[in-house]
């Protein structure tokens, strides 16, 4: 029997700022260099015994989920698309009874899209450890062997010494504990990190939400039910959706159902939690320096040192115990004791109303992305790339005007009724109101210098007529 992948991809991206952020949070980015972490998760989730995933995630993510599927080299499967965040707890129901209308002993596998796990085929050898429990209608759970009291994760407690690879009764799932509870289950050896990773039946899931948190099926099952398809999405109904609590799955079900059991993990693991986490996988050198992209440290001692941008570089000078990550637009330093409470830089730049503590200085888009290069009162200067064979959407605007400037490649672009190509270091001029749209016709990434001018430069000044990805203005 087939195992299908159930991926949780929302989240606000706060622990990782300035490099993760509400609009385009961790698992997007590629923290190590090469795949991003939701391809390396949908990767060890594939290949022979597995099925198509089901990607749960948002509609502000439903391109860049497709985007990341396809360039890992995966068929994409199911996307549900989440209304708004509701916790684990419905989202994993909603995939639940996706798949449970298809088959109802479907095999499903729940893990998170942001974590860790270098040897995959350990993590997938602990999978099949706990299929025949699951098989047999228990609710399995994956915890990884302790290596250090860790306060930044919940724990669960077996019934029992842990023996990796095997199944184990689950007494119990204890919140994140202080550094003396913590040291004290370490030494009891029969306590796992909680690592928000599930397996169990469809029917078996069901079955649990029916049992502990009956008031959750009836609006989850409405929304899957009146869902819309939506270009290869799957749009959970927004009424029936409202209705459901705010709840993750552990509160819901894990913690008070009785046919649960964990399988210990013993290989390496990591949530990336916060960035002392992201340095200890860096690979810190003798002085316990770790250093990425245009970033230099000089005397440094127990530092993280990042540069996210190409034409950025940071130098670190004598520092000791410093977490220090520039981005084009924000740049945090921390000490390196303290990055568990990056959240609440987060909370400060949102009070001051402030975009970096939500927008990314890149804006991804399903026709490529574009970087906002200097912005004043009255105008705003992009960088606008576009995929081959991409098109925005046929459009007009309100208030502003638009000179576009090709750098790269040709764009098609329409205004009004009339069509031009225009190539590399040519120019044209969309008057304020007109009708107008631009493609990329060639086979490389096009890019183009957008000077817009006017009274107004919101995103939200736009009419959309035609667009091949089904936005509307909100989008």
């Amino acid at each position: 029997m087939q195992i299908t992948p159930v991926l949780m991809c929302g989240g606000s991206g706060t622990r990782l700022w300035p490099l993760s952020r509400e609009s385009y949070p961790k698992q997007f980015t590629s923290l190590k260099g090469g795949k991003t972490l939701f391809q390396e998760s949908v990767g060890r989730l594939s290949g022979d015994g597995f099925a198509a995933p089901i990607v749960v995630t948002n509609s502000d993510f439903r391109f860049i989920v497709t985007e990341q599927l396809l360039g890992a080299g995966i068929d994409p499967g199911a996307i549900l698309i989440e209304p708004d965040r509701r916790n684990t707890a419905p989202a994993v129901l909603a995939a639940a009874l996706h798949a449970f209308a298809e088959a109802p002993d479907t095999l499903l596998i729940v893990a998170p899209s942001d974590h860790v796990i270098p040897d995959a085929d350990a993590f997938r050898a602990a999978i099949l450890a706990g299929t025949e429990r699951a098989q047999a209608g228990d609710l399995v759970t994956f915890g990884i062997v302790p290596s250090h009291p860790e306060t930044g994760y919940g724990y669960l407690q077996l019934d029992g010494e842990a023996e990796p690879g095997k199944p184990a009764p689950l007494s119990r799932f204890v919140e994140k504990p202080d550094a003396a509870a913590a040291a004290k289950m370490l030494a009891a050896g029969n306590y796992l990190w909680n690592a928000g990773i599930f397996l169990f039946t469809a029917r078996a899931l069901v079955a649990a939400f029916e049992q502990h948190a009956a008031h959750l099926v009836d609006p989850v099952r409405k929304s899957v039910e009146n869902a819309k398809a939506d270009l290869g999405f799957l749009r959970l109904d927004p009424a029936s959706w409202s209705a459901a609590e705010d709840i993750s799955i552990d509160y819901a079900i894990m913690e008070k159902a009785k046919n649960i059991c964990s399988v210990p993990f013993e290989g390496k693991w990591s949530d990336l939690g916060d960035w002392n986490a992201v340095w200890a996988e860096s690979g810190p050198d003798s002085d316990g320096v770790a250093t990425n992209g245009n970033a230099a440290a000089i005397d440094c001692k127990d530092v993280l040192l990042r540069s996210e941008s190409d034409g950025q570089q940071i130098v670190g000078l004598g520092l000791d115990g410093i977490v220090a990550i520039a981005m084009p637009d924000a740049v945090l330093v921390a000490d390196k004791s303290r990055t568990q409470d990056v959240k609440k830089a987060v909370e400060l730049l949102k009070s001051e109303q402030a975009p970096q503590a939500v927008k990314f200085p890149r804006d991804h888009r399903p026709w490529g992305y574009f970087d906002s290069l200097a912005t004043g009162r009255r105008f705003q200067v992009k960088r606008i790339v576009v995929k081959p064979g991409a098109a925005l959407s046929l459009q007009s605007h309100f208030h502003r005007s638009e000179h576009w400037i090709v750098v790269q490649g040709t764009a098609r672009v329409t205004i009004d009724d009339t069509q031009q190509l225009v190539g590399e270091n040519q120019s044209v001029y969309i008057p304020l109101g007109a009708v107008h749209r631009m493609e990329n016709p060639g086979k490389l990434d096009m890019v183009l210098i957008e000077v817009q001018t006017g009274s107004y430069l919101g995103e939200d000044d736009i009419i959309r007529y035609e667009d091949v990805y089904a936005r509307s203005e909100t989008d």
